[in-house]
């Protein structure tokens, strides 16, 4: 093993013991946009936001982060459970930060979750305050 793959190698293992999951409970997952209770047409562009925690591709297990999931219409899914696939949960495993969305005309909730490498929700879970918007 080189000097630098030991190095990092070991910069991981240091940040698994330095980072424990309680570290990590002040952490908080936002919509950016749109705004609780605004209205708007589809498509349109959800932003994610996230503090105390870093976003990180599914599959690729590191501490102290995860991929956002975009809860529409549906209650938070099970803790301890993957997050299902299907229209309901929107994954964004690649740790992307926003989406182009399109749903049909009326009330809708929007909420934001992260997951971890499995998409797994941690422990204590992360998510942000359901919004509720408007499709004209």
């Amino acid at each position: 093993m080189s000097r630098i793959h030991r190095f990092f190698a070991n910069c991981v293992v240091v940040a698994a013991c330095t980072f424990p999951a309680a570290v990590f409970a002040g952490a908080e997952a936002y919509i950016i946009s749109p705004q609780d209770g605004e209205t708007v047409k589809s498509p349109f562009v959800v932003r994610f936001g996230l503090k105390g925690m870093g976003v990180a591709p599914a599959g690729i297990e590191m501490p102290g982060t995860g991929h956002h999931h975009l809860i529409i219409d549906a209650p938070l899914p099970p803790a301890g459970q993957p997050v299902p696939f299907d229209d309901q949960h929107k994954h964004f495993g690649k740790g992307q930060t926003e989406t182009e969305l399109s749903l049909p005309p009326g009330e809708h909730t929007l909420q934001l979750m992260l997951g971890d490498h499995t998409h797994i929700p941690h422990d204590p879970v992360v998510a942000s305050k359901p919004i509720r918007i408007r499709v004209e």
